[in-house]
């Protein structure tokens, strides 16, 4: 057995290790789907892996959007083989007279074999086969296997005009047509870069442990991913959850406003009244709460250094204006306006942050952030945007290119507003790093570190006002 691939509980403490690498990723596992997929286990053919893979996915899910996680781990933990995969024996690289790999004659097969409709097999045997020769290197540790170095010579992105060819489209094919051989074609290149990816983990996790390689090879969960990291489909999936997670902090609001309903102790009136007690606050006496929803400003660096974060932001603000008896937003980069018009239930985020950029004075001659220059002139041009009954939000992560930030200005906004607070999607370890003002900033407002969609929400939740 290899180091990393120990079971010494058996099956049933390996499923238990299974359930607790999908916690760690963010999945929600409970004792019920737990005991469920234990059951699922023992009516299963186990030396059928695609049916367990379905059987303990059924079992232990409850969102689609878990499944891409769910299978990264699945493969670490339930491994196709152990060491050198048997049967790639069934098709040989090509090589050269002096046994070196003959790269263009591989080029040329692969792309034959991803032009045909049933070769994911034969796929799979190439990958296990590249992985195993060109992806295998020394390093410190003693060997060790690389998809990039498995791929480097490859390449098998720049294949697709050969394997468009291999589809055999004629010269009467259409437009459309052409269009989606070529997505089928970009889709089974990317299919095989996966299984490459795929195998180089399983490789490695033989040798270094199938923990270390889940913490950085296996995908999280879009509300896990940091906000200056995440790339484009993590972004377009965070966006996907907005309205779950809106549905999650109004819950949340409406409970704390039920409990505020009852109102804070009038210890006047209680200590009045427990005259007749002998002094004894027997019966406490609470003064009427007197409801109103709560006005709610936002202030949003929109630059391209968090613009990620501050658009996913507006989008779950968006979606909670409701709950709120009015939102204003503004935007800047190094000078401030109003964008709340751009922002409505009709209005896609996409084209409401192309409307920004657009339409708005967000963006002077300088175009680098400048938040002492929008601090002042949002102070000077919306004297009116924040009263005693405003909760301020700004957002942002406090770089000012080593300009004035306006902490006077920023502390008169502060102090005028019912709430206010900073949310900042950088690590508390980088602030008043380099250009960064936050450590100033948190001299005045109380700023809050939201580098994930779930960090957000848990902080949203506590911060917006009842």
């Amino acid at each position: 057995m290899h180091p990393g691939l120990e079971a010494p509980h058996g099956l049933p403490g390996h499923l238990v290790g299974f359930v607790e690498a999908l916690r760690a990723r963010g999945i929600p596992v409970g004792p019920s789907e737990t005991v469920d997929a234990g059951q699922v286990v023992t009516v299963l053919d186990l030396m059928d892996r695609e049916v367990l893979r379905e059987g303990l996915a059924c079992a232990l899910l409850r969102r689609t959007t878990h499944r891409a996680t769910f299978d990264g781990l699945f493969d670490l933990w339930f491994p196709v083989a152990i060491g050198q995969r048997g049967g790639t024996e069934d098709i040989e690289l090509p090589r050269t007279r002096t046994g070196d790999i003959d790269i263009p004659a591989l080029r040329e097969m692969l792309a034959e074999l991803l032009a045909q409709e049933d070769a994911s097999e034969r796929l799979e045997q190439v990958a296990a086969q590249l992985v195993e020769q060109l992806g295998q290197y020394q390093s410190a540790q003693g060997p060790s296997f690389s998809a990039y170095q498995a791929l480097r010579e490859v390449q098998p992105q720049t294949l697709l005009a050969k394997i468009l060819a291999g589809l055999a489209l004629g010269p009467t094919d259409s437009d459309f047509g052409t269009e989606i051989a070529r997505r089928a074609a970009r889709q089974r290149i990317d299919g095989f870069r996966a299984s490459v990816e795929a195998e180089t983990r399983r490789r490695v996790a033989e040798r270094i442990g199938r923990e270390r390689v889940a913490g950085y090879g296996v995908a999280r969960q879009a509300e896990d991913v940091d906000f200056l990291r995440a790339s484009e489909r993590e972004l377009t999936e965070l966006k996907r959850s907005t309205q779950r997670l809106a549905r999650i902090l109004a819950s949340r609001l409406a409970v704390r406003r039920r409990h505020s309903r009852r109102g804070e102790i009038d210890l006047r009136k209680t200590l009045r009244k427990s005259m007749s007690t002998g002094g004894v606050p027997i019966d406490l006496v609470t003064r009427k709460p007197r409801p109103g929803r709560p006005e709610l400003v936002l202030l949003c660096d929109v630059s391209g250094s968090v613009a990620g974060f501050s658009s996913f932001t507006l989008l779950l603000v968006s979606a909670l204006r409701e709950q709120f008896s009015r939102v204003r937003i503004f935007a800047f980069v190094d000078q401030v306006d109003e964008v709340t018009q751009f922002f409505d239930p009709r209005t896609p985020l996409d084209q409401a942050m192309t409307r920004i950029f657009t339409e708005s004075g967000v963006v002077g001659l300088d175009g680098h952030s400048d938040y002492g220059n929008a601090l002042a002139s949002f102070a000077r041009r919306y004297p009116d945007a924040v009263t005693s009954r405003s909760s301020l939000l700004v957002l942002g992560d406090a770089r000012t290119n080593y300009r004035d930030p306006e902490l006077s200005t920023l502390r008169t906004l502060a102090g005028t507003a019912k709430h206010a607070h900073w949310l900042n999607p950088e690590p508390r370890s980088q602030w008043g790093s380099g250009d960064s003002a936050a450590d100033k900033y948190g001299q005045v407002i109380e700023m809050h570190e939201c580098r994930s969609a779930r960090q957000l929400t848990e902080v949203v939740s506590r911060l917006l006002p009842v």
